[in-house]
């Protein structure tokens, strides 16, 4: 028994590595099958795991690149570029050494170099830059100088960092657009900033650039090539690409010199008396091209100040009760029916009407007096007498054709319509005098237009034909003509009865005469109702205050609206009306000296061989020589290596001795201001939007801020003239 369980176990470890043995090898067969058959049926279908590997290895060694379309420009009327299409950069500064190896530091080692590099080319001090550069961050921005660099800037800081082995400067690239004139009409051009989620795409945010988005952006084109392993492109291959179709130019109505020019006069005004709003629109009073517009609040679309203020355009968004203003449209219809009795008389002050009593803004009145003196004055008994002979439907009538509660059609989102109340017999007839009715900036200026255009209204715009755009029934003046809403006779003698309030005893636009022009006005003190009480309000200042003015009166080329509300007197006025005056005066003496000169510059009426050409998009060390060697006297203003501005303007008279302004793409930088005159030092203001103090009579002796210093808008520099050069 003992042997029998000795040979057992003898026998059993044997059969146990034969049977191992055999599981072993069939298990490697199977592995081997499988792995055959897996390999085979990759090498056939080519995917793994639902994943096409052709596709994935086309991907490792193909390269698609997205080829940018370039946003379109916005120009004016002169080809100066109001909003540009740019590639921008931001600057960053790296202090923590966590991403630097001995062999390569990625941070900043001398903050003190570094600092006085940067600060010849960033309108930064040195002190202030190093200030950053010391923090105890892993790395620092440079607020907006250090923001939407140009790639010349941007290569002249790595190219002065790299000749001193200087590291630490790091730039981010993003897509931008370039607004090179600050608050200018930035309501109605309006704002594009980058897609939150694609930062090489612009979209339109407001005015203009978000009503013609997708007329600028144009459609981005791609390219496909092959590449090595090494990362070098495969030669011989054939490069597939689709080209980018770029987005198409606007050009606008818009004047920049008249532009630039209202926004500083508003300015003024804005700051002196901090208004609740103003507008101030001028038209060309045949056409319907406004040629500039302004209004307060706005923002500068370059540095985006003032942006949180308000994101109304008043121009076309803003209600109100435009007040005696109206009156200009009352007089015309009445002329129209034949109820205008300019010689007839009647009791001024007061006047029982629909329930209701009616008084003139002086309550006593000035007695009896004519129709023709009562519109001097501005009497709202008057114009209740007229509406009350024509009759209240008929004068209805005359409403709804001069294009009140209904919009104009404009090129600019959310333009409202106002309204008519026409229910009580009182509210009926105070529309006589613009109360109780609402209208927009853009709905008064087309019923001007009926007046200056021999009973014809045309429609304001803002932009020219575009015949790519399909938009031609909004620029054509022919298709916006409709039928006469007054004849060509009471068109011009309501012009010659409005010349009377400018130039007639007593009349509320006497002071708004502009020396060696006549001009037809219309003042207007509207009182402001109050939602939140249903009453109007009530103080000094409470009111809007307005003025129409169309030049020259006997056929006016032009139109100018402007309304203030709400201005705080401060001492300096007595009056609102005088913060209008501030406004109306110095614009429109400027834009009848200008449109009545054969729409050249003021400054160009003396006549020269030549027209100065466009220099815009030049190179600037090419004009600069080109200037030396024809003897010309110029500044450049920037660092940059292409001309983006000039004045004087294309089309203007050459003369070798006026100084030709250039500004650049780059960083604006001081020129040497002595021997500059008065005119010289106001074009370079509105040129760059600095803050500009100038004391004396003469040509610049002296300036508080030293020649090539970095300047941006608001900006504040002192010259002192002096007529003794010596």
């Amino acid at each position: 028994m003992k042997q029998i369980k000795k040979k057992v176990k003898e026998v059993s470890p044997f059969k146990n590595r034969k049977f191992i043995a055999i599981f072993l090898y069939v298990l490697c067969f199977a592995l081997f099958f499988s792995l055959f058959f897996r390999f085979t049926w990759i090498m056939v279908r080519g995917e793994v795991n639902g994943e096409d590997l052709h596709q994935n290895v086309e991907r490792l060694y193909t390269r698609n690149n997205i080829l940018q379309a370039r946003r379109g420009t916005i120009y004016d009327r002169n080809g100066n570029p109001i909003a540009i299409d740019a590639t921008s950069y931001k600057m960053i500064a790296v202090l923590t050494d966590e991403w630097s190896t001995p062999s390569r530091p990625q941070h900043i080692e001398d903050a003190q170099q570094v600092s006085q590099i940067l600060s010849r080319h960033l309108a930064m001090s040195q002190e202030d830059i190093y200030n950053r550069l010391v923090m105890d961050n892993s790395q620092v921005e440079f607020g907006r100088a250090g923001s939407n660099l140009t790639f010349e800037t941007m290569s002249s800081i790595k190219e002065d960092l790299q000749k001193e082995e200087l590291t630490g400067i790091t730039f981010e690239e993003s897509r931008s657009r370039l607004y090179p004139n600050g608050t200018f009409a930035s309501h109605t051009v309006g704002l594009a900033q980058t897609d939150s989620e694609d930062k090489n795409h612009l979209v339109g945010m407001m005015g203009l650039e978000k009503e013609y988005d997708d007329v600028l952006s144009g459609e981005n084109g791609w390219r496909r090539y092959q590449r090595d392993r090494f990362g070098y492109v495969i030669p011989g291959q054939e490069i597939e690409e689709e080209l980018p179709v770029h987005g198409e130019d606007i050009n606008l109505t818009i004047d920049r010199r008249l532009q630039i020019f209202l926004e500083s006069i508003v300015e003024e005004v804005n700051s002196e008396h901090s208004p609740e709003y103003i507008t101030a629109n001028l038209m060309n009073a045949k056409t319907g091209e406004i040629l500039a517009t302004s209004q307060r609040p706005t923002f500068n679309a370059t540095t985006l100040e003032g942006i949180d203020h308000s994101w109304q355009n008043l121009l076309t968004e803003y209600t109100f009760e435009p007040g005696s203003t109206l009156k200009a449209m009352t007089l015309a219809a009445s002329i129209a029916e034949g109820t205008f009795h300019p010689n007839d008389y009647f009791k001024s002050g007061r006047i029982q009407i629909g329930g209701g009593v009616v008084h003139d803004v002086r309550p006593e009145g000035w007695g009896t007096i004519t129709h023709l003196e009562g519109l001097a004055r501005s009497s709202n008994v008057s114009f209740i007498h007229q509406v009350e002979e024509m009759g209240l439907d008929t004068w209805k009538d005359y409403l709804d054709n001069f294009g009140f509660g209904q919009r104009t059609g404009i090129s600019l989102a959310g333009e409202a319509r106002g309204s008519i109340p026409f229910e009580w017999p009182l509210e009926k007839y105070n529309t006589s005098f613009g109360q109780g009715i609402s209208v927009t900036p853009v709905q008064m200026l087309r019923a001007f237009s009926a007046i200056t255009n021999e009973g014809v209204m045309v429609n304001p715009h803002v932009t020219e034909t575009e015949s790519s755009h399909n938009r031609e029934d909004e620029f054509d003046v022919e298709a916006v003509n409709q039928d006469p809403v007054i004849s060509k006779e009471t068109a011009a003698q309501t012009l010659n009865y409005l010349k009377e309030t400018v130039y007639g005893e007593g009349g509320t636009a006497r002071n708004y005469d502009v020396e060696g022009f006549d001009i037809a006005a219309k003042t207007g003190t509207a009182q402001i109702y109050d939602p939140e009480t249903g009453r109007y309000m009530t103080g000094e200042s409470n009111y809007l205050y307005s003025v129409v003015g169309m030049a020259p009166a006997d056929d006016p080329e032009l139109i100018f609206y402007v309304t203030v509300q709400q201005p705080k007197m401060n001492g300096t006025i007595t009056h609102g009306s005088q913060a209008v005056q501030k406004i109306f005066n110095p614009v429109m003496k400027r834009a009848l000296e200008y449109y009545s000169a054969g729409k050249q510059n003021p400054d160009d009426t003396q006549e020269y061989d030549e027209e100065i050409v466009s220099f815009i998009d030049e190179d600037t060390q090419e004009m600069k020589r080109e200037f030396d060697e024809a003897g010309q006297v110029y500044s450049v203003i920037g660092t940059g290596d292409r001309i983006v501005q000039q004045h004087p303007n294309q089309g203007a008279y050459e003369d070798k001795s006026r100084r030709i302004l250039l500004l650049t793409n780059g960083a604006m930088t001081l020129p040497d201001l002595t021997g500059w005159s008065r005119n010289e030092l106001i074009r370079f203001a509105e040129m760059t939007g600095v803050d500009l103090t100038i004391d004396g009579e003469g040509f610049v002796v002296e300036q508080d801020t030293p020649t090539g210093s970095f300047i941006e808008t608001g900006t504040e520099i002192m010259v002192q003239l002096s007529s003794n050069l010596d």
